[in-house]
């Protein structure tokens, strides 16, 4: 059995003193099973963890370099986040793609970085309006998959967690169907299996997100083939618990 997982994504959104009031004020009201995440800005990864220390709720970063130091000016590495005690790092949002020439090839990179170091990277993969409805899906599911896990043994495989995200759905409050997202997912699995094998595609889990909501979390986590949420938006308020709470 797959453990759910339930990933908020802050984006850049928070101070350190605001995000630590949040993040204390909600995280009694969490009642799963799901692992749950805080993905925050760089600034807040300690008084986040310190804020909800007492309960089990993981801490990650947004992004990361590839190297692990050097002249990357505003960059962040693997170890500098581990010294901040972050156990996650989102790869590859469609943020990162579309403002900062994030490619499959760089989250490649990044992939194998962070689970090198004992981090455990969420790798983003979706398309486009304009690529849906030019039915090339799958096709561009599936390459990304194959780029990002190049050179990827199975057991660094196994130690990602993939959330699809149709970009169309990020921040619009358009949401993917139910059976849309489970056929996305359904699609990253089956590329996964090429790759690794269906023992291993059985294992990884995938992630839905897209204006995912208290109101819609559970038919979306009840498919198959999603394994929880990377939820953006809906991180930031109280709905977060709900959307949480949708896995019992």
């Amino acid at each position: 059995m797959r453990r759910k997982v339930v990933a908020g994504n802050w984006k850049m959104n928070h101070t350190s003193a605001t995000g630590a009031d949040f993040a204390a004020g909600i995280a009694p009201k969490f009642q799963t099973s799901a692992e749950v995440v805080f993905c925050v800005p760089y600034t807040n990864l300690w008084c986040v963890k310190e804020a909800v220390k007492d309960y089990p709720i993981g801490i990650g970063a947004q992004n990361l370099h590839y190297e692990d130091s050097g002249a990357f000016t505003g960059e962040v590495s693997a170890d500098m986040l581990l010294k901040m005690e972050a156990k996650y790092v989102i790869v590859g949002h469609s943020e990162r793609r579309a403002y900062y020439n994030e490619t499959d090839e760089t989250v490649n990179k990044k992939l194998k970085k962070a689970v090198s170091k004992g981090l455990t990277p969420i790798v983003c993969v979706g398309e486009q309006l304009t690529q849906r409805e030019q039915g090339i899906t799958e096709d561009l599911l599936r390459m990304q998959v194959r780029i990002a896990y190049m050179d990827v043994d199975a057991e660094t495989a196994l130690a990602t967690i993939i959330a699809y995200e149709p970009v169309w759905a990020i921040g619009t409050g358009k949401t993917a169907t139910p059976d849309q997202a489970q056929q996305a997912c359904a699609c990253v699995r089956e590329v996964f299996g090429v790759l690794y094998g269906t023992d291993a595609a059985s294992k990884i889990r995938i992630l839905y997100g897209g204006s995912v909501t208290g109101a819609n979390a559970k038919d979306l986590f009840d498919m198959p083939d999603i394994d929880g949420g990377l939820v953006g938006g809906a991180s930031l308020k109280t709905e977060f618990v709900d959307i949480v709470n949708a896995v019992k």
